[in-house]
Parts: structure tokens; sequence; C-alpha cells
């Protein structure tokens, strides 16, 4: 895992995102975060990233996450961001990489399912079952790589993200109505 891919395609003296660089893993107490960004470019789509190896792993998610475990959502593996990308919020200037508006949609820390394995190894194998404990997305969720490595480099960056059967699931669940930054309470409009 490394920012390469992410600082290539930006240029830090027009776009107000963070340069940022990668981070020894914290290997105390603390949990690794979790962030969803809602990312107004040339479609909406929301931005899941996960505090894997020093870096953000992420992944557009078109529709955005679900509650609802009926939804298996489509989730395209991007290239990874810095850890300080999970406070980002800001307009990415026209003609830039990503231009439009991101806000921070969601926030907290997540925990590797128990007996699965770490994150990274569990990414590695191309299922990843993790609890969340955010403001807005709470408990099990799991992302299933569905590209075969024959596939290509497309293949291997296709994902879904389900929510799992538990206490926090609703069947019901309209992302609309839960709009707004956990940081500022602004919309992504």
């Amino acid at each position: 895992m490394t920012l390469e891919e992410y600082r290539k395609k930006r240029n830090f003296k027009v776009t107000p995102e963070p340069a940022g660089r990668q981070k020894e893993s914290r290997r105390s107490a603390k949990l690794p975060i979790f962030v969803v960004q809602k990312h107004q470019a040339t479609r909406l789509h929301y931005d899941f990233r996960l505090e894997i190896g020093g870096v953000l792993v992420s992944w557009a998610v078109p529709k955005g996450p679900s509650l609802n475990p009926a939804d298996k959502r489509l989730a395209v593996q991007t290239e990874d961001h810095p850890i300080e990308y999970a406070d980002f919020e800001g307009v990415i200037p026209k003609g830039q990489y990503g231009a439009g508006t991101v806000i921070v949609w969601d926030k907290g820390t997540y925990e590797a399912d128990p007996g699965s394995g770490s994150a990274a190894e569990q990414l590695s194998h191309g299922e990843l079952k993790f609890n969340l404990h955010g403001k807005k997305l709470r408990s099990g969720f799991v992302l299933i790589r569905t590209g075969l490595k024959s596939a290509g480099a497309l293949g291997q960056r296709s994902w879904l993200l389900i929510k799992r059967q538990d206490e926090y699931a609703d069947p019901s669940w309209k992302i609309d109505r839960y709009d707004g930054s956990v940081l500022t309470g602004r919309n992504g409009k």
C-alpha cells in the first residue's frame, strides 16, 4: 500500500487536498478509522475508506453504503489515500482529478471481524469482514471482491459492500434521509 498513485493524480499547488504521507501502522489500543465521504464530482458517489497499513484503502460506491442487507452495493477500489484525508472537506477545483464538493458523510472506527484475520490479510484474500462504529453506519459489514484475477485490473478492483444481518440492519434504509457532514453539518451539494 502506497500513496504514489494518489500523488501522481493531483497538483497540490492547485487542489486543497492533503498531500499526506504514509503512516506507521498504529500498534496501540486505538482502533483504526473509517470514513465515508460524499463526493459530488461528475457523478455523485460515496468514497468508503478503511485505515489499513498506514493509508486509507479506498472504494468509490456509486449508490452509497446501505444498512439494508438486501442491498449489494458496487464498490470500485481506487487509489489509497493518506490518513489526513479522513478530515478533508472542501471543493476540488475544476480541471483537477475528482473536481467537485467533498464532505465527511460519516466517520468513526472499525475492527476486523475476530477470527477472520487482520484487515490487511482479509483484503489480500478478497473478503473483508468488519464492524463499524460510526455516527450513521454501525456494526457488521463485508466487502467481497467480485472480479476474477484473470479479468485484469478492472476485475481486481470490483467489490460488493454488503451490510450483514444484525440489530442495526434496516430494510427501509434510504441514504437521502441521512444527508450532511458529521463534522460541519453542511450538505454535499
